[in-house]
């Protein structure tokens, strides 16, 4: 029997235990089964399956999980008895070590809640070896935004009990005339930034940028866009939740200085850059659906992966009959991407009085690479387009996802393939306000990862700030 030691220990608990089954408690060389009941995050209710407790309540006990031939042993506990336990014999609650219920029983984990003071001295560490003006450039930043930001809350104050038309009105005023200068003054600590770091390795930028958004981080939380990329609520950067932030491109926040801080966000250069690929893909769908004349039933098949929330299909589906010339299939590993996708589809049906053709599928690029039936289970596709998948893959995997998706591209079909380019104007606000790092790629390396015919059309296009390249391939 192996006791849990490590922060996080994987066991197979998924094709046998549960909470009332192969649970024990351990009082020394005595172990009775007990029926587990979920009470909250870090308690358990049971009772005894014996028809007396064989175990003195009094006394610490641990917790014992058996299945498949392994266990995992947590505690000391303590045994609480109380009214509150109606049907039950007690709750069992950690006396020292600390562990995460649904995690143990659940996700097959064992997750103790003090786990992250054990890296306490390498967190610490990473304030080693920073560069003197880098610390001395985030001081003055942050003295210098909660200066701003103390005045925009003062102002704020001021006003707040106001009705909510005078409110606006008033709001919108300091917008309109401090704004721009608080802008400059954004713009000019960014190519401060720039300056500092432009030579950085890539472990130089997670160490510096780590120590940025700690010393910052009630500022970067402060601003809904840089708040989420760095929370990442998804567990993954660039969810369809922030893309929605770029598509609206509002002033969004709790407060005029929160809202001057997303705006400036979402109005950045790759910032716009995603929001020039949108009314990107549905031009070439449409010259395309204008040059083209599918013969699968005069629908152009059209595959996008790694859909986010399709926001351009507001754009490519305008009328009924563009509707009837499209069937698209959306690709995305995230379930919750797919569901907004969905609510957009279901917008355009609603508006439009029509039933979009859209076949919805879940998976990741696991499932592209090592599906060998791909192209029997999807077919082929008239128009092929991913816009920010490339931008998180390695090379050698980005060209693997690339040359897939070439194969599932018909004769004198057309793929569309966005990348950010080495020169994004964004990448350091990104790196270190939003803890966001991208694979760039320059033109010729971008060009590289597809292995098309001789007789292909293949060619590179850039967004007008220069930051993003889309690979546009015409197949032979």
């Amino acid at each position: 029997m192996e006791v849990a030691k490590k922060n996080t220990q994987l066991i197979d608990t998924r094709s046998e235990v549960s909470l009332q089954e192969k649970t024990f408690l351990v009082s020394g060389t005595r172990k009775v089964q007990i029926h587990a009941d979920y009470a909250s995050k870090y308690s358990l209710l049971f009772r005894y399956l014996e028809n007396r407790p064989l175990i003195d309540s009094d006394q610490p006990v641990n917790l014992l999980i058996k299945n498949n031939g392994q266990s995992v042993e947590v505690g000391p506990c303590r045994i609480l008895l109380g009214p509150e336990h109606n049907g039950h014999s007690g709750r069992l609650i950690f006396l020292h070590d600390v562990y995460d219920i649904p995690s143990l029983f659940n996700d097959n984990k064992v997750v103790k809640l003090q786990s992250v003071f054990h890296d306490l001295p390498l967190i610490l560490a990473r304030k080693e070896n920073l560069k003197p003006e880098f610390k001395a450039y985030v001081a003055d930043l942050k003295y210098d935004l909660e200066v701003y930001k103390t005045l925009f809350d003062d102002l704020d104050a001021k006003y707040c009990h106001e009705p909510e038309d005078v409110r606006s009105a008033v709001e919108k005023a300091i917008i309109d005339t401090e704004g721009p200068g608080f802008r400059k003054f954004f713009e000019d600590n960014l190519l401060k930034l720039k300056n500092l770091v432009d030579d950085f390795s890539q472990e130089e930028h997670q160490r510096h940028g780590y120590y940025f958004r700690k010393q910052l981080w009630d500022l970067v939380l402060c601003c809904p866009f840089t708040g989420r990329a760095t929370l990442k609520p998804r567990g993954y950067p660039g969810d369809s939740g922030l893309m929605r932030m770029l598509y609206v491109n509002a002033y969004e926040g709790n407060s005029t200085y929160a809202k001057l801080t997303h705006k400036h966000a979402v109005e950045h250069a790759a910032s716009q850059s995603v929001r020039y690929r949108i009314h990107l893909i549905a031009k070439m769908l449409r010259n395309y659906k204008n040059n083209t004349q599918p013969v699968d039933g005069d629908h152009i098949k059209t595959l996008s992966i790694g859909c986010g929330s399709a926001f351009e299909l507001n754009e490519i589906i305008e009328s009924p009959q563009d509707s009837d010339k499209y069937h698209f299939t959306l690709f995305d590993q995230d379930p919750k991407a797919l569901s907004e996708a969905a609510d957009v589809v279901n917008h355009i049906a609603g508006t439009l009085s029509i039933t979009p053709k859209v076949d919805y599928i879940q998976g990741s690029v696991r499932t592209m690479l090592f599906s060998r039936k791909l192209r029997q289970q999807w077919g082929q596709f008239h128009f092929i387009y991913s816009l920010g998948l490339l931008d998180y893959l390695a090379s050698r995997v980005a060209k693997a996802v690339i040359n897939r998706l070439y194969q599932l591209l018909a004769p004198g079909g057309e793929m569309v393939l966005g990348n950010f380019h080495v020169s994004n104007a964004s990448q350091y606000y990104m790196m270190y306000w939003g803890d966001w790092f991208l694979n760039l790629r320059k033109e010729e390396e971008f060009r590289q990862l597809i292995d098309s015919s001789p007789e292909d059309k293949v060619s590179v296009l850039y967004d007008s700030t220069g930051s993003q390249m889309f690979l546009h391939v015409k197949k032979s």
